[in-house]
């Protein structure tokens, strides 16, 4: 596998499947997730798979396979990392338009408690929790 094409083009899915296995046994990256491919490769943890088997799916260990690999790495580590990370708990109430009463879309509503200097208000506010990365 040639730089230009593991940029470009689709690497084999039991080569990408190698280097995530390699990726989820060490945490680290690269060059370090290199050294953590090649014990594998040594041993043949992955499937059975020697180096010469992985050269097959176009995982090469050689200094000219080194960019093509690392690019490669690079994506399934983003990949990884993109599924690990936290998300942010977002609260909004909702409120029917008509009426001006809160209406609970899920479960129970919550009731929240101001308290001023002169007087405490409760009052009913629905909530509805959704999931966002945290970047948005």
């Amino acid at each position: 596998m040639d730089p230009h094409s593991a940029a470009t083009g689709a690497p084999d899915p039991d080569a990408i499947e190698f280097v995530r296995f390699c990726y989820r046994r060490r945490r680290v990256g690269w060059p370090e997730l290199y050294d953590e491919m090649c014990a594998v490769a040594g041993r043949g943890l992955f499937r059975g798979f020697d180096a010469d088997d992985l050269a097959g799916l176009g995982i090469g260990f050689s200094l000219f396979d080194m960019p093509a690999l690392s690019v490669l790495a690079s994506r399934v580590v983003a990949e990884e990392q993109a599924l690990r990370r936290p998300v942010v708990v977002t609260i909004t109430a909702e409120v029917a338009a008509a009426t001006g009463s809160p209406t609970p879309r899920m479960g129970l509503p919550i009731v929240a408690s101001v308290a001023t200097d002169h007087e405490e208000r409760s009052f009913e506010v629905p909530v509805r929790l959704s999931l966002a990365p945290s970047g948005a």
